[in-house]
C-alpha cells in the first residue's frame, strides 16, 4: 500500500469533498449525480452478491462515507436491509442523502470522519465503499467500521498495478482524491489488522457504461469501448495477471 505525499489538498478533507456536491452548473451537477447513481447500481450488486455468498442477511446497515446516499437508496431498492444509517464527511452530501427520503432511513448526518457516533455493535453490516483510498489512515477507519458492526463490506480500486503507476494516471487519481493505492494483499492485511477475516471477495473491471460515461465524442466512446473490451477479456482469462496490469475494482465481505 502506498500513500502519495501529495495528499489532497491544502484544504481540509471536508472542504475538498464538499466541492463535488456543490457544483454551480446545474447540468454538470446532474451529470455527476447520474455518475454516482451508476456507481451505486454496481456497488449494491456487489453488496447483495457478497452477502449471499457469506450467508449474511443484515437488518441494520450503516454506510460510512455515504456521500449523497445513492448507494443506501440502491440497497433499499434491492430490499437488502430494513434500517439504513449513513455518516458522511461532507455536510452538503449528507443533506442531499437525507432529502432522498430513503425508505427505512434513520440517521443520515455529517460527522468528523474519525469516530462514528454510535455504540459498539450497533449494526449488522457496515459498508465502506470507495472511501479507504481517500483517507490518510485507512486502517483506523476500517477498525472503526469493525467496532460498529460485526460484518464490514469494503470496496476499493486496486491501484497498485503497472497501469495506475504511470504519472498521468497517478495525477488523475490524486485529482479525485485517491491518496492510497491498494493491492489485494494490502486489503487482506488491513482486514487482519482490524480483527476481521475475508469471508468472500470479488473483482471486476467495471462495465462498459462506466468506461464511456464521460466520453463526449463518438471517437471517445469507441476508445472507451475498446478499453473496456480488452480489460474484460484479460480479466476473464487471467484475473490475477490482469490485477497486476491494470485497475480492477475489489469488494470483500469481512467478518470477525
Amino acid at each position: 500500500m502506498s500513500q502519495d505525499p501529495l495528499s489532497p489538498p491544502k484544504e481540509s478533507l471536508a472542504a475538498f469533498y464538499e466541492k463535488g456536491y456543490t457544483v454551480a452548473d446545474p447540468a454538470e451537477a446532474a451529470r455527476l449525480g447520474r455518475w454516482r447513481a451508476l456507481g451505486a447500481a454496481g456497488k449494491s450488486a456487489n453488496v447483495e452478491a457478497l452477502c449471499r455468498r457469506g450467508s449474511l442477511h443484515p437488518a441494520s446497515i450503516v454506510e460510512i462515507g455515504c456521500g449523497d446516499g445513492a448507494l443506501l437508496e440502491a440497497l433499499a431498492a434491492r430490499g437488502l436491509g430494513e434500517r439504513y444509517d449513513g455518516f458522511e464527511l461532507s455536510a452538503p452530501a449528507a443533506a442531499i442523502a437525507r432529502a432522498r427520503g430513503i425508505a427505512g432511513a434513520g440517521r443520515i448526518e455529517a460527522y468528523d470522519g474519525a469516530g462514528v457516533p454510535v455504540e459498539d455493535d450497533a449494526y449488522d453490516l457496515a459498508v465502506v465503499s470507495h472511501v479507504l483510498e481517500h483517507v490518510p489512515e485507512p486502517a483506523a477507519l476500517l477498525a472503526e467500521a469493525a467496532r460498529v458492526a460485526a460484518h464490514v463490506l469494503v470496496e476499493v480500486p486496486l491501484e497498485d498495478n503497472r497501469s495506475a503507476k504511470r504519472p498521468r494516471k497517478r495525477a488523475e487519481a490524486l485529482r479525485i482524491g485517491h491518496i492510497q493505492a491498494f493491492s489485494r494483499h494490502d486489503m487482506h492485511a488491513l482486514a487482519a489488522g482490524a480483527g476481521l477475516r475475508v469471508l468472500a471477495e470479488r473483482t471486476d473491471p467495471l462495465p462498459r457504461a462506466h468506461h464511456i460515461f464521460f466520453a463526449d465524442t463518438p471517437a471517445d466512446r469507441v476508445k472507451g469501448t475498446v478499453k473496456w473490451a480488452v480489460r474484460a477479456v484479460a480479466w476473464r482469462l487471467a484475473p490475477l495477471t490482469a490485477e497486476r496490469a491494470f485497475t480492477l475494482h475489489y469488494a470483500a465481505l469481512l467478518g470477525r
